[in-house]
């Protein structure tokens, strides 16, 4: 069960956290700024529900932007084809009527219930909010690229070895090697291929984990000399001052060293739950058991939506977390309007609701 302290000291209205003028007032705190989180955000909006919106990366679109920014998504609903920043960028366009406020590079560190039912919660950098529900859509929690063994590689991250791609024209001209076997290694061998002076892609074995046709499309660019292909490890970095200008591999033959100016190690994410998983909510497998009526944790209140809940029949699909998102906010309704009938109504013909979303 979430602790509770005594009642909390009375505050002004505010919208803007102070150190000095106490918590910040919301009816909501979103959890994560990916997808899922920023659909959340528009459900209530049209619910007239406030919401702040909390992340630890320093921009929306969570692990979708982060990670693959520019990799075609094909399954969000009416949007044939979509890359991960375009699907955040329309994302935030669709929620700008209802004006929320982002908290980035802050992390929720404590939660607590308050006497008269809300949440009080404090971020790491020490903001503090006063809530009277909290969505939790944080994906798999927070993740960290799996760093390969490799003696030095900490001088080279961020400057000639990156854990993912944020702009394939940085890349442009480049040699370089990538190193794994997944789905991440196999999609940017194919988006890198045509920019890059060279490209080789290093697998420890001649069998990959990522989609057939993702593997067949790599093996067709082998096949056209435009990819090289080395079943082997990386066992050394060879460079200066951050900048690779080779690795070395080792083969079933020997020890091959390869010129490069940039390599993507793809070796998996670690996940972690972080702070959530102090908050008493029921867990399994590290993910937050909910209802399927209203998407609400063990602790009433609370929900969770998007890749970080679990129920019978979960598929980790963007599309579902929005199915999620919308159940959740006609719940999330009955508790910060708890006296207000709540009429559904559709965006087509509702004239209110096009009021609040601007459409003349």
């Amino acid at each position: 069960m979430i602790e509770t302290t005594p009642a909390a000291l009375e505050v002004s209205d505010i919208s803007e956290a102070s150190e000095t003028s106490g918590p910040i007032e919301t009816d909501a705190i979103v959890i994560g700024a990916g997808p899922c989180g920023l659909f959340a955000v528009f459900e209530l909006g049209l619910l007239d529900i406030k919401a702040h919106v909390i992340d630890i990366l320093d921009r929306p679109g969570g692990q979708c932007a982060e990670l693959y920014p520019e990799k075609p998504i094909y399954d969000v609903p009416a949007l044939p084809v979509v890359t991960g920043q375009e699907l955040t960028d329309r994302l935030m366009e669709q929620i700008k009527p209802f004006g929320p406020q982002f908290h980035f590079n802050e992390r929720i560190d404590g939660l607590v219930r308050e006497a008269d039912g809300r949440f009080r919660l404090t971020t790491d950098a020490g903001t503090e909010f006063l809530a009277k529900v909290v969505v939790v859509a944080a994906g798999g929690g927070s993740f960290t690229p799996k760093r390969p063994p490799l003696n030095g590689i900490e001088e080279y991250e961020g400057k000639s070895v990156f854990y993912s791609v944020r702009k394939i024209e940085t890349m442009r001209g480049h040699d370089i090697v990538i190193v794994g076997g997944g789905d991440s290694a196999l999609d940017w061998t194919l988006n890198l291929a045509p920019v890059a002076k060279s490209l080789t892609l290093i697998h420890r074995r001649d069998e990959f984990r990522a989609a057939p046709h993702s593997v067949e499309k790599m093996r067709k660019l082998v096949e056209e000399a435009t990819v090289r292909l080395m079943i082997g490890q990386v066992t050394a970095l060879e460079g200066a001052n951050g900048h690779l200008t080779a690795v070395d591999v080792k083969t079933a033959s020997g020890t091959e060293r390869i010129a490069c100016s940039a390599m993507l190690p793809f070796f998996g994410l670690t996940m972690k739950l972080g702070p959530v998983a102090n908050w008493g909510l029921n867990l399994h497998e590290n993910l937050i058991s909910v209802d399927t009526e209203r998407f609400e944790t063990s602790e009433h209140g609370i929900f969770a939506i998007g890749d970080i809940n679990t129920y019978p029949g979960k598929l980790k699909l963007i599309l579902s977390g929005f199915h999620e998102g919308a159940l959740m906010a006609q719940a999330a309704h009955k508790i910060v309007y708890p006296d207000k009938k709540l009429l559904f109504q559709y965006t087509t013909s509702s004239s209110s609701l096009q009021k609040k979303l601007g459409v003349k």
